[in-house]
């Protein structure tokens, strides 16, 4: 009895936790949404842009991820997120990077440009190798390049090595991990909670659905993955070493050799970092602000001379055309329907390239693709724009960002010409399905389906079993949609389908192998495809048309409001949520995203997991 009660007691506590909980949300939304008001509209107040009068430092204080476009969320989105505890990704646009660090290499006023990168999230080397080709430009401008960090990650080392010398501090380090490609497998897992898992694909290497079949990666995943992992560590270490005029051995000891080395110096990584030639010198905090004044000067207040990235606004180049290119950019998964968070909109996609179509100003179309694929009918849905701008006259030039795999190959595949970097990830030319039954699950706890349909593809779904016949109906239907991925290849990369089927099979490749392969057309960046687009199109002046989707007027008043409201209130909920609950949280609604994207309404995904996941 007394342990009855003592259950009681402990259930009517949480219960009362759970509504303790729920109340303080509601509460903290309604305050910080009467902030976000009035924060909206003190910002709508008339502001003087910064302007910049006295020779200074462009500092490089990029903080949070770099990406292609801006993520769209909804308000609703915003709030759900922060409700979790999750505070909105700071987002840095690559192409604005470029072309500030481009308009301050001309800058009478930018003497030189520091790399403060401690707050930069793990980024693509594809997107970092962009940069750096802005970074190179401005030194050749005749102007100096500084770095300093304290700790630096692979991502942040690496856009620090183009600088013409780098400070560190003398407590921190240089973390290169290399790259890997690592995920859960949950066979066993599935096997002892009774779940059936019904995997449908074509494609030796389409290795997305191994994780609900295998506890290991298969041989045929680990060789493919191994050979792009390679190709991009490979490319990591030429560029760094050719930057920092060092061996790549220095950069990529034996472990032994490691070991030996920081046994050396007594495990001090600061001082292991000098002796490798991967910083040029140790300094503290004030110290390496002193060495900067020195160059740039004293801005009176106890530092040097700057402006910083967030606060320098280039001129707009005002170049008169009628000729325009337009660039439509696609990034993330492909999903069926209209635009969601940090997706690729089927619908939304083929509106814009349309739009572009629909101007007689576009003279051609760069279609900038950073996709690890989704949707298989969302794909061919703008695939089939691009036909169409073909059919009208408008040359059409895919530029790969860091992944244009799958399905994001899928939309590229007929292009007039398309333009890879090295490093980009691409192939991955499969289609599979997936289907989870939780029938022998269910009946463990006494749970049972049964019903009459007048098909045997009615009631379909979770609860029941599979039957063979449905299944083959399944699996029919991806092959049928595999054979129209590779027609497509074969046709518009003047292939035999023999050809086709043999770079398919799901395999992944590097944009250096796609090339030899003929599945891409050059090896180049946006600027490339820029210059490519205007090739086809004979122009021989033009202005850049960034088609994107516009917010209507309440859509814009409502995401300023949630973005002001989303960081107080994320740090709010964190602090009131258990801590054991905060992580467990967020890899949820990351999960769920991700579902959300798998929408296809024939259940055909064309995905590359593995492609995601690299950084």
């Amino acid at each position: 009895m007394k342990l009855l009660f003592k259950g009681i007691a402990t259930l009517f506590r949480w219960i009362w936790k759970g509504i303790n909980f729920t109340r303080l949300l509601i509460i903290n939304l309604l305050f910080f949404f009467f902030i976000g008001v009035m924060l909206f509209a003190l910002t709508q107040q008339d502001t003087e842009e910064p302007m910049l009068d006295t020779p200074s430092a462009l500092v490089l204080n990029l903080n949070g991820t770099i990406v292609e476009k801006r993520t769209y969320s909804s308000a609703l989105d915003t709030l759900t997120q922060s409700a979790f505890g999750q505070e909105p990704p700071k987002e840095n646009v690559l192409f604005d990077i470029v072309e500030t660090i481009r308009f301050a290499a001309s800058d009478d006023n930018i003497t030189g440009l520091v790399l403060s990168l401690g707050q930069l999230s793990d980024t693509s080397l594809t997107q970092l190798r962009y940069i750096g080709k802005a970074i190179d430009e401005f030194k050749l401008a005749g102007k100096p390049v500084y770095a300093y960090g304290e700790i630096f990650t692979q991502s942040q080392y690496y856009l620090a090595s183009y600088a013409d010398s780098i400070m560190m501090s003398k407590d921190g380090g240089v973390l290169l991990t290399g790259y890997g490609s690592y995920r859960l497998y949950y066979k066993s897992l599935f096997e002892k909670l009774d779940i059936n898992t019904h995997v449908f694909r074509v494609g030796t290497y389409k290795s997305f659905v191994e994780p609900y079949t295998r506890d290991s990666m298969s041989d045929q995943a680990r060789e493919a993955n191994a050979a792009w992992l390679d190709q991009l560590w490979q490319a990591y270490v030429d560029d760094v070493a050719s930057n920092r005029k060092m061996t790549a051995d220095a950069l990529t000891p034996e472990i032994d050799d490691l070991l030996a080395a920081l046994r050396k110096v007594n495990g001090n990584y600061a001082k292991f970092s000098l002796e490798q030639g991967l910083v040029d010198t140790l300094t503290t905090r004030q110290e390496a602000i002193d060495k900067l004044v020195s160059l740039f000067g004293d801005d009176g207040d106890g530092s040097y001379q700057r402006i910083s990235y967030y606060d320098y606004s280039p001129q707009e180049n005002l170049l008169y055309s009628n000729d325009q290119i337009a660039v439509v950019v696609a990034s993330g998964a492909i999903m069926d329907g209209q635009e969601q968070q940090g997706a690729i909109g089927g619908d939304t996609t083929a509106a814009l390239l349309a739009q572009a179509r629909n101007n007689d100003a576009v003279k051609a179309v760069v279609l900038r693709v950073n996709s690890p694929g989704g949707s298989a009918f969302a794909s061919e849905v703008i695939r089939n724009e691009v036909d169409a701008l073909k059919a009208a006259g408008k040359p059409v030039v895919v530029s790969m960002s860091s992944t244009a795999a799958s399905g994001g190959y899928w939309i590229a595949s007929s292009a007039d010409a398309i333009i890879a970097q090295p490093t980009t990830l691409t192939g991955s030319i499969g289609i599979f399905g997936l289907l989870t039954t939780f029938e022998d699950s269910l009946a463990n706890w006494g749970i049972y389906t049964d019903g009459v349909g007048t098909t045997p593809l009615a009631g379909v779904g979770v609860t029941r079993a599979l039957s063979q016949e449905v299944a083959e109906l399944f699996q029919l239907g991806i092959e049928h949609g595999y054979h129209r991925f590779i027609s497509l290849v074969a046709e518009h990369r003047n292939m035999s389908l023999e050809e086709a089927d043999n770079v398919a099979q799901g395999r992944v490749w590097t944009g250096q192998d796609a090339l030899r392969l003929g599945l891409v057309d050059e090896v180049g960046d946006f600027d490339d495809a820029l210059e490519k687009a205007a090739s086809l199109a004979e122009l021989d002046t033009y202005r850049i048309n960034w088609i994107r989707r516009p917010l209507a007027p309440m859509e814009a008043f409502l995401q300023e409001i949630a973005n002001n409201v989303s960081a107080p209130l994320a740090h709010s909920i964190a602090n009131a949520m258990p801590t054991s609950l905060v992580k467990p949280a967020k890899e949820v609604t990351q999960a769920m995203t991700l579902l959300d994207t798998l929408n296809d309404p024939k259940g055909q995904m064309a995905y590359c997991l593995n492609c995601a996941e690299i950084r």
